[in-house]
């Protein structure tokens, strides 16, 4: 990356070093009376400290977390939800047949129904958890054990909720996911008929985060835990660090038969909440690929291209000047890593003049 920055510059880099040429090449000779011309037309320290290389990538601000909602509600759609809405335990996701599909926290499926004669279980446990948090059951016991106080505490939570009060849940009534979640879709409209097991909300956590498709030819850039600075739409620039980082390559595809490489699923959590509302705003993302410490480093535009290939500084020494060969490191921040016979911190050498 680094030499592809170099030979892009160079350009740029003969341009500015040929004006820093001519001045100290210029004068006529004329008018020996004349105080002599400045050897360069300005100059800058060489620094040392440390340099961070980095790489630009297009990225999306999302949501956290995207799944799919199905239940085992039978009937036609009477209330669904708004895109962009967030729903929180003991609120319904649907309601079907005007019946309630309530949204309790877990991280199990609701995969058998609940009642007093099934085996105990983490998700008996599960179900007696949101029960207490939701104001039943008190003399209710949070375990794995289902049971006359699970089955009162239901029935009450049953009568609350206009569902029968039958002490026994299922599928289709409850729909246990990890938190709050935002709907991002509703597949199924009021109006609409929704059979057991068929799609009927698409949602999301809460959580913000950026995510981006990375090019697999970049993905040593990505480590889990690595800071990020993320451009948001208005130009908001926001801190992030990666907390994710996907193992399993994807090809992408031009359309037209042809393939464009793969990519690896990066998403970047943000350290403050971004002002911008939009879903899916393109943002762009800037990820480290080196970094250099403790180095000495001169401005880009102090770089000569040399005659006989590659760079070099001019050194000012009073009222003269010389050309050191270096060898180029890290870019970074406008700066550039060099190394050079006799160069040292605080050394002046030709800049353009701005």
């Amino acid at each position: 990356m680094r030499r592809g920055l170099v030979i892009a510059g160079a350009g740029v880099l003969a341009l500015a070093a040929a004006g820093t040429a001519v001045a100290v090449s210029g004068g006529d000779g004329a008018g020996a009376a004349e105080p002599s011309p400045p050897p360069v037309p300005a100059t800058a320290s060489i620094a040392r400290q440390d340099l961070v290389d980095t790489k630009t990538v297009e990225g999306a601000l999302t949501y956290s977390g995207e799944r799919q909602v199905s239940t085992d509600a039978a009937g036609t759609v009477t209330w669904a939800p708004a895109e962009g809405a967030v729903v929180r335990r003991g609120r319904a996701l649907l309601r079907v047949d005007r019946r309630p599909v309530v949204l309790m926290y877990g991280s199990l499926p609701m995969y058998r129904p609940l009642r007093q004669g099934v085996d105990d279980g983490p998700d008996v446990e599960q179900l007696e958890r949101n029960l207490k948090v939701l104001g039943y059951g008190d003399d209710l016991t949070v375990d794995d054990h289902f049971s006359y106080a699970t089955y009162l505490a239901v029935k009450e939570w049953q009568d609350d909720a206009g569902l029968p009060e039958t002490g026994q849940v299922d599928a289709s009534q409850v729909v246990f996911l990890p938190a709050a979640a935002r709907v991002t879709d509703a597949k199924a409209e009021v109006g609409d008929r929704t059979t057991p097991g068929r799609p009927a909300l698409t949602v999301s956590g809460v959580r913000r985060l950026v995510h981006v498709d990375l090019s697999t030819d970049d993905q040593s850039l990505a480590r889990k835990g690595a800071k990020v600075t993320v451009e948001l739409p208005g130009g908001e620039r926001v801190t992030g660090k990666i907390t994710s980082v996907g193992t399993v390559a994807e090809t992408v595809s031009s359309g037209q038969g042809q393939d464009d490489g793969s990519t690896i699923d990066v998403d970047i959590t943000l350290s403050k909440t971004p002002k911008t509302r939009l879903d899916r705003a393109p943002v762009e993302v800037e990820l480290v690929s080196e970094r250099r410490e403790n180095v000495l480093a001169v401005p880009v535009e102090a770089l000569l291209a040399l005659r006989e290939g590659g760079f070099g500084v001019e050194v000012v020494e009073g009222g003269s000047t010389r050309v050191v060969p270096v060898e180029l490191g890290a870019f970074g921040s406008g700066m550039v890593e060099i190394t050079g016979a006799g160069l040292a911190e605080g050394m002046k050498v030709g800049v353009p003049a701005t």
